[in-house]
């Protein structure tokens, strides 16, 4: 976690407290030591952050000094709770993190009472990882940061039928169907939109090629080639 998400949540885990709250909990919320707990909240007392208390009692922001709760009603949160749970255990090792960092900070402003709905949510999305678990996650990782960066991949690609092809493909998006990803791109061998499930390529790599946003042959052309049903399944 960088240094400026972890002082963000400690000042909003303060945030509305009528207790002190102990570094120890600080420190198994944030995942770091006592010790970093103790070096980042002197820091933000030395920037003139309102914090009082100190090592071994506990940490509350000066009365006076709060700020107003994000505006979520219950059934927003619990929405937003179930998000971040399946985000976790279904995509890349990337955005899972992003998501618990992310719930960490909403729940960090939360007043208490929405706080505790949020932790009685009972959907769950259990994560488990292992080897394939995780070789999977990292192909996710590789496809979405292609995507992002405009990549030209070269994949070796097996069909539903198990027919073998090499492909050159322009990556535009990742769909996730409750059980199975899709990639959505443009196949340059077959010319045209065309879907690739992840768990059928054998060999992804960058080409190292970037590709231009044209016309026709970006994301809305193929948003608008499926019409919302995902046809031309490879």
């Amino acid at each position: 976690m960088r240094r400026a998400d972890r002082l963000f949540l400690i000042i909003h885990a303060l945030r509305g407290r009528r207790t002190a709250l102990p570094a120890r909990n600080l420190a198994e919320t944030l995942g770091v030591s006592l010790r970093t707990v103790y070096r980042d909240v002197a820091d933000l007392q030395l920037s003139g952050v309102p914090i009082e208390g100190e090592a071994g009692v506990g940490y509350v922001l000066r009365k006076g000094s709060d700020i107003p709760p994000l505006m979520f009603n219950a059934d927003e949160l619990e929405s937003l709770v179930v998000g971040t749970r399946f985000v976790r255990a279904f995509a890349g090792d990337r955005l899972a993190e992003g998501a618990k960092t992310a719930l960490l900070k909403i729940e960090a402003v939360l007043p208490p009472e929405l706080r505790e709905r949020a932790a009685r949510t009972r959907i769950y999305a259990p994560v488990w990882r292992d080897r394939g678990k995780a070789d999977f996650a990292a192909r996710i990782d590789l496809l979405h940061a292609a995507i992002e960066a405009r990549h030209v991949l070269r994949m070796e690609y097996s069909d539903e039928a198990g027919n073998a092809s090499t492909r050159e493909v322009e990556p535009l998006c990742l769909a996730f169907w409750g059980g199975k990803w899709t990639l959505g791109a443009w196949c340059r061998l077959r010319d045209g939109f065309r879907n690739f499930r992840p768990d059928r390529i054998a060999l992804c790599t960058v080409s190292g090629e970037c590709f231009a946003d044209r016309p026709g042959r970006n994301l809305d052309a193929y948003l608008q080639s499926v019409g919302g049903d995902y046809a031309g399944m490879e």
